[in-house]
């Protein structure tokens, strides 16, 4: 021990001054956040355009500006995540923690949502490399995959 035992060792000083450096250069990204979280709402706003029951999850609350999650009820995580693949999209069904699992996301179940819509929520993850004509691209499928499962009824294949 140091100074009468009352600090023992020695301060990792590297570690601090690496993390003062981390803490710099994420303070130097944030501004970029309010862009990705634009490209979300815009995209959202258009999500519900194109199917007006469309709903989405944590819409209005203080969540990560690179998340969208949302279903359409009616519409089974399956029909839409296989239509998606077909176009070059890649989503996930349900939330992060439980991809790959089958049944309700316990997230979206904590968060109150019905259990037959929360089994079609789509996940959507953009980055600081996303730009709009990917978020036109992706809206653009949705679009012609939305047509085709209200044409083939709701749920069906697409």
């Amino acid at each position: 021990g140091q100074e009468n035992w009352r600090r023992a060792g020695t301060e990792n000083v590297a570690a601090i001054a690496g993390f003062g450096l981390a803490a710099e250069l994420a303070a130097a990204e944030v501004a970029g956040w309010d862009e990705i979280a634009a490209l979300r709402d815009g995209m959202e706003r258009e999500l519900c355009h194109i199917w007006a029951d469309t709903v989405v999850f944590g819409a209005g609350a203080p969540r990560l500006a690179n998340t969208s999650c949302f279903a359409v009820p009616g519409v089974a995580a399956e029909t839409a995540l296989i239509a998606l693949d077909l176009e070059g999209i890649a989503v996930s069904s349900g939330s992060a923690c439980s991809s790959g699992k089958v049944g309700v996301s316990p997230v979206l179940s904590a968060m109150g949502a019905n259990k037959d819509l929360a089994r079609g929520a789509i996940r959507i993850s953009l980055g600081r490399q996303t730009t709009p004509e990917e978020i036109e691209r992706f809206l653009a499928a949705w679009r012609r995959i939305s047509g085709r499962i209200r044409q083939a009824g709701a749920g069906r294949a697409a």
